[in-house]
């Protein structure tokens, strides 16, 4: 085997063990908050045969592939382990473990796609940029999770390739399947229609002539709509719903932010977070020399295509109201191309100064570790941290041996989930939206507190005085039965359970 093609089969490796490693954490007591809403309509499309999503905050793309996995996974149980008969006797905490696989396969898989798009640059730029790939920590963390944001990625950075493949060959055939891949990233998050982008402008860009140009537009545009449509059908078979559904998300992301530092400084420090300083300064590296190679050359279309889908998206993400770190993904394969073009061709760049080769090497190999170090460390961290056994996993055993079935529960904000019919749960964000008379006449025998709620009141109470002074009251009219308090062997938030009187 040669040497370069056992190095790729090592990062692989290494990006499939980080995003495997303790894929079942949290199941089922600490499910992640969005996680539900994919996993448990995908359950409920197996159990009833209705395959309208009924749901359209994203498109329904990964909801049917997690629908598949949901099937495999019972037909597995049902016909090796023995465990069901029926579907009725499938709980939905059953399938959170295999659909998490899913998410972990296509986290792996974009590692392999950043490889072949880095290889448009070179060898050594293709391993740099899919190693930085394999660690970081935002992309291993939410690889873990049934969530959209992993398969968004998925899909921009694997447009991004076939876009590549289209604009060497030129051939009208190649444009449609790169807006085949943006048509399901659209699928899998509105947002992700943006990436149609990148085959519309190498088809502008082309040498072809004007006719050519046109049909690869057009080929790229109208395969983009069809695999939409293919892939999240019920967007026109249940068109009230989609449009009532899609214009009132429109409307939450068109509010005024909520926080008074600008969106843009926000995602940066995510940024940092996510890549680290050292690699978050090669990637503005990379950035400034893609602009002037897209302006200057050579290969003037490769850069301008590996600069304006990030910058475009992220102006898009960082204009909104809401503003999650997770929103970064898709830009992150970018990010990595262009640290890894920092390292490699921006030290290619000092032999126009007569410096000899293996000063300019130990430079490469300096900032190579420079940029992966950080956020392998943080990567590893973050997976053997959500193998400890947190403090939801310590106050969800503990219910379960000292409160009564059927007891009914109020659960402050999602951090905790308990089953259900074995308790009758409901959710508040705030335990303080009702007072504790409210509690007791609707029936509640007991509180959880989370802190991720009543923390910051706790920590500065002299800064949120009103919301302390209703958490006291109300905290000191219950009966505290026991606090789960994190540690550095229990992380997690802290966790207080109370009686009602």
């Amino acid at each position: 085997m040669r040497t370069p093609s056992l190095l790729v089969i090592t990062v692989l490796v290494v990006a499939a063990l980080l995003r495997f490693w303790n894929l079942g954490a949290g199941i089922p007591f600490a499910i992640q908050v969005d996680e539900p809403e994919i996993a448990l309509r995908a359950v409920r499309m197996m159990k009833t045969g209705d395959f309208n999503p009924h749901f359209f905050d994203y498109g329904g793309l990964y909801i049917y592939l997690q629908l598949v996995v949901a099937c495999v996974r019972f037909i597995f149980g049902a016909a090796i382990q023995g465990l069901w008969s029926s579907l009725d006797q499938a709980s939905p905490d059953n399938f959170y473990a295999w659909g998490r696989g899913l998410t972990a396969m296509l986290g792996t898989a974009t590692v392999l796609i950043v490889y072949n798009i880095g290889t448009r640059w070179g060898a050594r730029h293709a391993l740099l940029a899919g190693g930085l790939m394999a660690v970081v920590p935002f992309h291993v963390r939410e690889s873990h999770f049934v969530l959209t944001d992993v398969p968004l990625t998925f899909f921009t950075t694997l447009t991004m390739l076939l876009t590549l493949r289209a604009h060497e060959s030129e051939r009208v055939s190649r444009y449609a399947w790169a807006g085949v891949a943006a048509g399901l990233a659209a699928a899998t998050k509105y947002n992700g229609g943006l990436v149609l982008m990148l085959p519309l402008l190498s088809a502008a860009l082309s040498k072809a002539g004007l006719v050519t140009r046109i049909q690869m537009a057009l080929a790229s545009l109208g395969a983009c709509v069809a695999a939409f449509l293919l892939a999240a059908p019920y967007t026109v078979l249940d068109l009230p719903t989609f449009l009532n559904q899609f214009a009132h998300l429109a409307s939450i992301f068109a509010a005024e932010p909520r926080s008074p530092e600008p969106g843009w400084l926000t995602y940066l420090k995510h940024l940092r977070l996510a890549l680290g300083w050292p690699a978050l300064l090669l990637m503005f590296g990379g950035l400034g020399l893609g602009i002037f190679r897209a302006i200057q050359g050579p290969g003037n279309v490769r850069w301008l295509l590996a600069i304006v889908f990030p910058l475009t998206y992220f102006y898009l993400i960082a204009t909104r109201s809401q503003i999650y770190g997770r929103y970064l993904l898709p830009i992150l394969p970018f990010a990595c191309v262009l640290a890894a073009c920092a390292v490699v061709s921006g030290v290619s760049l000092l032999r126009r100064f007569d410096i000899p080769r293996a000063p300019r090497t130990a430079l490469i190999v300096a900032l190579t570790l420079a940029a992966l170090v950080p956020p392998t460390v943080e990567a590893v961290r973050f997976c053997r941290m959500i193998g400890r056994t947190s403090t939801q996993q310590l106050a969800y055993t503990w219910i379960m041996s000292n409160i009564p079935r059927g007891s009914r529960i109020a659960i402050e904000a999602r951090g905790l989930l308990l089953p259900e019919p074995r308790y009758r749960v409901e959710h508040f964000p705030k335990l303080t939206l009702h007072e504790y008379q409210n509690y007791r006449d609707d029936g509640f025998e007991y509180m959880i507190a989370h802190s991720q709620s009543f923390g910051a009141a706790f920590a500065e109470p002299h800064s949120h005085a009103a919301e302390y002074a209703e958490y006291r009251r109300l905290f000191d009219q219950a009966s505290l039965l026991t606090t789960f308090e994190p540690s550095e062997d229990h992380p997690g938030p802290e966790l207080r359970i109370f009686k009602l009187q």
